[in-house]
């Protein structure tokens, strides 16, 4: 899989990434409070989910969108914090302890330094979270992150749509087909949207369909990834 630079620990561009800003939002909560309460299934409590919403910042979870949708905030109901959750747990960040969730050595070490703190969370979230867990295996796409990061760092460098990935990745849909296309969903929730919470790409309005999102590169993809077809990219132009 393709590494990512680590940045310097005060680089303003860490704070594009939601991921980070999340984690360390969290890590902000847990010295606060002396950790995160948990529910009897081992969940984040509701408290810090409220406090999530609000504090998060996340593109596409806003607490009013949120809170729109439930009267009361679960961990399963901000997805956001339950990659947290997970991602911190896997890599030993933070564990539960008398029935809250606290960092640990590594774990506070870590968020001192965004730097690395990106640097590690960015591959396992991108790479290894299962981010097509709900899906039927029919609903799978053909791929892998190699190709997918690939392909997009070209189609996407001056800005590309949903549609037109799943055109240069997959061809044109069944023209006799629904007007929902499955593919370019799938594409959407377990590559795209995983590389905006990342801060890699950044999603911009639909063009022509409310499905059809558009997708630039972030100055932090520029600055942290170093793939392949980097050679085929034109220069930009910078007025």
């Amino acid at each position: 899989m393709p590494s990512i630079k680590s940045l310097s620990p005060d680089d303003p561009l860490l704070l594009t990434s939601p991921l980070v800003r999340g984690v360390l939002r969290t890590a902000e909560y847990i010295e606060a409070n002396g950790g995160i309460g948990l529910t009897t299934s081992g969940a984040f409590n509701r408290k810090f989910v409220h406090w999530a919403a609000a504090a998060f910042d996340w593109p596409g979870y806003s607490e009013e969108d949120l809170f729109a949708v439930n009267r009361v905030l679960n961990e399963w109901d901000f997805p956001p914090v339950g990659d947290i959750h997970v991602l911190l747990k896997v890599l030993k960040l933070g564990r539960h302890y008398k029935g809250k969730f606290v960092l640990t050595k590594a774990g506070k070490d870590l968020v001192a330094d965004p730097g690395r703190l990106f640097s590690q969370l960015a591959p396992h979230f991108l790479f290894r979270l299962d981010h097509g867990a709900h899906l039927r295996a029919e609903d799978q796409i053909l791929g892998n992150w190699d190709i997918f990061l690939n392909v997009i760092n070209v189609e996407a460098d001056h800005g590309t749509s949903r549609l037109a990935l799943r055109k240069t990745l997959y061809g044109d849909p069944d023209p006799s087909g629904s007007f929902y296309d499955a593919t370019a969903s799938v594409l959407y929730v377990t590559v795209l949207r995983p590389l905006c919470w990342a801060g890699l790409l950044a999603e911009g309005p639909p063009d022509g369909s409310p499905s059809n999102e558009t997708f630039t590169k972030t100055e932090l993809w520029r600055r942290t990834l170093r793939l392949d077809t980097d050679k085929h990219l034109r220069p930009r132009v910078v007025h």
